[in-house]
């Protein structure tokens, strides 16, 4: 009897420790989604779709957003270990506020703009580090 007690309460704590986890994930991949994420997810899509002929491009979107569920699985467990349960509740409610909108709806356009002076900044060390080499 006690090892059917147990057995039934191991049962039971897996069973909510699942359910807890699969709140928790559901919960991160509203939030990835809140960040603008989703945006440049579709830019990329359309920038590698555009080699795709035109007779073919329906099929090629219907697949590659076929991708985007496990893409963002994956991008949910990534965020998971790096989170709390909690911190994320704290992420979505400050992505569903004006000012998260806000930089969510100018995310994409940041990171561009930011890439770029990145590069531009690497061109500068990369010249630099050859005057020194010489």
């Amino acid at each position: 009897m006690k090892k059917l007690l147990f057995i039934v309460t191991l049962a039971c704590t897996f069973s909510i420790q699942a359910q807890d986890s699969s709140a928790f994930k559901q919960q991160t991949l509203e939030f990835i989604k809140l960040t603008g994420t989703g945006d440049a997810f579709d830019n990329v899509i359309a920038q590698i779709g555009a080699q795709v002929p035109a007779e073919k491009k329906e099929a090629y979107l219907e697949a590659a957003n076929a991708t985007l569920d496990n893409l963002y699985s994956q991008l949910a467990e990534v965020y998971m270990k790096e989170f709390t349960s909690e911190e994320i509740a704290e992420l979505v409610m400050f992505y569903q506020s004006d000012l998260g909108k806000k930089l969510a709806s100018k995310q994409t356009a940041l990171a561009q703009k930011g890439m770029t002076i990145g590069q531009k900044w690497g061109m500068e060390l990369g010249q630099m580090a050859q005057q020194y080499s010489n």
